[in-house]
């Protein structure tokens, strides 16, 4: 067995995991070894029945362009005029493109329902933090969010196969 990190150490890594707001990104390109690395230890989540329900599609260069166009195009077409902000709108179309990398996170049902879908959500969860670590390992910032107008609306622009949301 390789040598594990000490106790204090993952105390310290589990610690030092920050979210990164939009505001602080930097466009700087995230190493595709980093990000390799980081899908990869996602793999190694815990997870019932072995079902490992977690999908990842990484956007980079112009794929943030491309979602940021449409988060900002989804955004107006759901939202209600009274509702309606030209400040998130902007947001939304111009943050995927500061950032490095950015990963949509999916859940896969399995689809023999051979368990409850909270234990594939918490699976995914867990492998997301897995990711996290990851990052924060190689000083790298994260930051979770889950717009409506993805979680409604992206089956068709992540290209999402059957049992996936």
């Amino acid at each position: 067995m390789s040598k594990l990190p000490s106790p204090s150490e993952t105390t310290a890594l589990l610690r030092a995991r920050r979210s990164v707001f939009p505001s602080m990104y930097t466009d700087e390109p995230v190493a595709e070894h980093i990000i390799r690395e980081m899908l990869e230890n996602a793999n190694w989540a815990p997870n019932h029945k072995q079902t490992e329900p977690w999908r990842f599609k990484v956007f980079r260069g112009e794929a943030l362009q491309r979602l940021g166009a449409f988060l900002g195009e989804r955004y107006e077409a759901t939202t209600p005029p009274e509702r309606f902000s030209g400040i998130k709108q902007r947001k939304l179309s111009t943050n995927p493109a500061k950032a490095g990398a950015l990963i949509a996170i999916i859940l896969h049902r399995d689809p023999e329902a051979r368990l409850p879908e909270w234990e594939e959500i918490a699976a995914v969860a867990a492998a997301v933090q897995n990711m996290w670590l990851t990052a924060t390992a190689h000083g790298l910032g994260g930051y979770w969010s889950s717009p409506n107008t993805i979680t409604e609306h992206a089956a068709d622009f992540l290209q999402l196969a059957e049992g996936e949301r």
